[in-house]
């Protein structure tokens, strides 16, 4: 009975928080259409409406760059109870977006929503899912072109925003760099919504928005903000989670792709795979991101380090020695895993991803550990996350130690995650 009482409540914050087609996070914190909360909204919505979660996806192609980018805002309508807004991104697009990107589930929930539409008869889903895949193709050769033009087979993120952890750990010392003079005004609005306890410092946030301030300049343009760029990270997160998109465009394509089709996105998922092996670090159990400027490795533990599960076939040691490592940043919470484990330095319970859980997180993690043969772990992880749900309700995020709900409420991506996970109990 509780079970059918919270996937009530998951379905009427997905209604309260739709906009017309789309959905914004949470009410005034975030009044606007994200990346990648609206891919794991869309999945949500397939678990009961098939014809909502393709117009999720629909809605967000609608600010999709002429290049192929995805940007990690659409401004559908104006708000003025979030910062930064349109007129300090100042991009030039036929819909006021930001000018970065966020990590590409898409791909990822066009396979989930297809499939959806397949096992309930969804009239039309051929035709939606064919114009979503070019989309998505589409986005996928801006990140190869954009974001990797050495061949590194790793993407790169030029603002802590893209990799949806903004204030993690692994940017301190790469950002560090980043001066804290802006031309732009900063007005800070997240901090009249929620603890300030709970968000990013002042000082991060002059360094995020002179980040801002420097690719205006560049007019957006790739090229040119390759070359200005005073934070540059090749993130396995981004990396990952890339991969495994691609990995499901390749099942897409067997319907609704060309030869040609076909054989790129297997190219792409080649040299994204060779590049995520090259990060595995024995010695910490774990994948590590690369700073391109520096050239060292973030050795800085966060949750990204496990991300890749959701794309790599670990050997026999691997999996051994990554699964260990899990279990140790599980020990002593209430509610794992982490965004950044209890014994770093770095650690606090409550500051967005310098230590809360995330629904989300906890999902692709279940995901990749079930995709690598570790079914037991994952179920405990996805149980803990159901559970802290039931517990706290629908919370943006959770402190580990005590399972308290933590940031934004009312949370689309936290209710989406509940039904989807809460399906696997």
């Amino acid at each position: 009975m509780k079970k059918l009482r919270m996937e009530e409540a998951a379905h009427a914050i997905l209604a309260r928080n739709d906009r017309g087609g789309y959905t914004v996070p949470t009410d005034r914190l975030y009044p606007f259409q994200w990346n990648w909360d609206s891919a794991f909204v869309a999945m949500g919505f397939a678990t009961f409406n098939v014809d909502r979660a393709y117009r999720e996806l629909e809605r967000l192609i609608e600010g999709q760059w002429d290049n192929g980018m995805i940007p990690h805002i659409v401004f559908h309508a104006p708000s003025d109870t979030y910062f930064p807004g349109p007129d300090v991104w100042g991009t030039r697009h036929r819909i006021p977006t930001s000018g970065i990107t966020q990590p590409p589930v898409f791909g990822m929930a066009l396979r989930h929503v297809h499939e959806a539409a397949l096992a309930s008869g969804e009239a039309g889903a051929e035709v939606r899912t064919r114009a979503l895949f070019q989309a998505a193709l589409r986005s996928h050769r801006w990140w190869l072109a954009a974001r990797d033009p050495k061949g590194l087979g790793l993407v790169a993120i030029l603002h802590p925003w893209e990799s949806g952890s903004d204030n993690s750990p692994a940017w301190d010392e790469a950002l560090a760099r980043v001066p804290t003079t802006t031309t732009t005004t900063i007005r800070r609005k997240d901090t009249g919504h929620v603890d300030a306890s709970m968000r990013p410092r002042d000082e991060d946030y002059q360094r995020f928005i002179h980040l801002v301030d420097v690719y205006r300049e560049c007019d957006w343009d790739p090229t040119r903000q390759w070359a200005k760029a005073p934070f540059k990270v090749a993130d396995v997160q981004m990396t990952a989670i890339l991969a495994r998109a691609t990995a499901d465009l390749m099942h897409l394509a067997e319907t609704f792709g060309s030869e040609e089709d076909r054989g790129e996105l297997a190219q792409m998922h080649r040299r994204l795979l060779d590049g995520l092996a090259r990060r595995w670090r024995l010695d910490l159990s774990r994948f590590v991101s690369l700073d391109l400027i520096s050239g060292a490795d973030i050795e800085a533990p966060t949750q990204a380090g496990f991300i890749p599960l959701v794309a790599v076939t670990l050997d026999d040691g691997q999996k051994s020695a990554l699964t260990a490592e899990i279990e140790r940043w599980l020990d002593g919470m209430v509610v794992g895993v982490p965004s950044a484990p209890r014994f770093s330095p770095a650690f606090e319970p409550k500051r967005y991803w310098r230590g809360p859980v995330w629904a989300v997180i906890n999902w692709l993690i279940a995901d990749g550990l079930r995709l690598n043969g570790a079914e037991d772990l994952a179920r405990r992880i996805e149980q803990v996350t159901v559970q802290a749900i039931e517990n706290a309700g629908f919370c943006e995020y959770f402190d580990p130690t005590t399972g308290e709900g933590l940031g934004g409420d009312t949370f689309s991506w936290t209710a989406a995650a509940y039904l989807v996970l809460g399906r696997r109990r």
